[in-house]
């Protein structure tokens, strides 16, 4: 995995939120980004796992190396920058939970260039998978998809960043974005459409996830949509991140469009209906497919 690693500051009010004036609530902080949950959500389901990402000198980034390691994480190919201040993530919910707004400060990603990351390619291409995320500089993801031979994986993280994918949309095994990463990408605003370009780009697979309107699924030849999992919503953050992890692990495992798309969606049901992150019921995703 090789992705964004940062502080998540979260603010959910007690009361339905009111823009422009205090809202009393709860504020935490835990550790987050895409590349991270991502990882994270990857160990859970049974993974072994390596993360590449880039660490301030701070307080911040020494407590979020130690909780990555503490999870069994691979932090040996990342990168520390002793002048400079970790990633933050900052959002807010609203009382149900649901995001209102957030507002992600990964500058600190950008030093993440392909001189740096090169000599890893030995290692990077002994992998079974390499995951990227959208928080990479553009240049450094057209590198990794030019020298990098294993199957690719991405999370597409915002419709803002989106759009640094376009290179290498013909290399992606898989591609995990929302309704507006995917209309950021193709300029399509219905899914089915905005899912049938990135086929044609080259994509080989791409999960589309719709929110309270379930996932759309779809590769060559095939199409499905599946309904949303019936949970109590009471964390979205992560949840696309959990289902992003479900569909790796689901390639490694060599599974259909349709088993991939439901371990997707039960990863990210689990991620929705837990006040966690990463809540250790997203291996119901493996559960469920080991069954079969």
């Amino acid at each position: 995995m090789i992705g964004g690693l940062n502080m998540d500051v979260g603010g959910r009010p007690d009361g339905a939120l009111l823009s422009r004036d205090s809202n009393p609530g709860r504020v935490s902080f835990r550790p987050g980004g895409v590349g991270r949950n991502i990882a994270h959500d990857l160990r859970l389901l049974g993974l072994e796992v390596s993360l590449v990402t880039a660490l301030g000198g701070d307080a911040n980034s020494a407590a979020l190396l130690q909780s990555c390691r503490e999870l069994g994480l691979d932090m040996d190919m990342s990168f520390s920058f002793p002048g400079e201040s970790g990633c933050v993530y900052l959002y807010m919910t609203d009382e149900t939970g649901d995001m209102r707004l957030g507002l992600s400060d990964m500058a600190l990603m950008a030093r993440l260039t392909p001189a740096l990351l090169e000599p890893l390619l030995p290692r990077l291409n002994g992998y079974d998978a390499l995951v990227l995320d959208a928080n990479l500089p553009t240049e450094t993801l057209s590198f990794l998809a030019e020298r990098c031979a294993v199957p690719l994986y991405a999370d597409p993280v915002s419709a803002a960043k989106a759009p640094r994918l376009e290179g290498i949309l013909p290399r992606l095994a898989a591609l995990k974005p929302n309704a507006l990463e995917a209309e950021a990408l193709t300029g399509e605003s219905e899914p089915e459409k905005a899912a049938a370009a990135l086929l044609e780009r080259g994509v080989g697979r791409v999960f589309v996830s719709l929110g309270a309107e379930g996932l759309l699924a779809a590769e060559k030849g095939a199409l499905l949509r599946l309904p949303a999992e019936r949970v109590p919503l009471v964390n979205a953050n992560g949840a696309g991140d959990a289902a992003t992890a479900a569909i790796v692990w689901a390639g490694t495992h060599a599974l259909s469009l349709e088993a991939a798309a439901r371990a997707a969606a039960l990863a990210g049901a689990a991620a929705a209906a837990s006040p966690e992150t990463n809540p250790a019921s997203i291996r119901a995703a493996w559960w469920a497919m080991e069954e079969e």
